[in-house]
């Protein structure tokens, strides 16, 4: 896929002043206030950025931590991983690899089959229902 590249001025334009600050200043919401944290509807998780599809439905999970958490992403290649040092922590932030929006982090006390936990911020995601539900 072809990195999405735009200007600040363009990413304030396309997003809510919530979803810049999480989504290209690599903020975070509160838990338990996202729209998608407690979301059980069958469909895809998009990235906020660029649409591109991140995470199912089947793959999400009650963590218990107030952010929408998924064992694994859709694709591997359509989210990045780096060292993240902030708040006195080391942790491993999760990017959307097509537009590098921020998405959350990833932890490894997740349940099987992988043993991942992907925290993501609803602020960084566009649920998209199936025509079914």
């Amino acid at each position: 896929m072809e990195k999405v590249r735009k200007t600040d001025e363009e990413w304030r334009a396309q997003l809510s002043p919530e979803e810049y600050v999480v989504a290209r200043q690599k903020g975070t919401e509160r838990a338990f206030t996202g729209r998608y944290w407690n979301t059980t509807a069958t469909g895809i998780y998009r990235c906020v950025g660029c649409g591109t599809p991140l995470f199912a439905s089947d793959t999400k999970f009650d963590a218990g931590c107030g952010w929408p958490s998924y064992f694994e992403p859709i694709d591997p290649e359509r989210v990045r991983e780096e060292r993240d040092t902030s708040h006195g922590m080391i942790r491993t932030e999760v990017l959307c690899n097509i537009c590098d929006a921020h998405l959350g982090h990833v932890f490894p006390d997740g349940p099987e089959p992988t043993g991942l936990r992907y925290c993501i911020n609803s602020l960084s995601l566009k649920f998209e229902p199936l025509e079914d539900e």
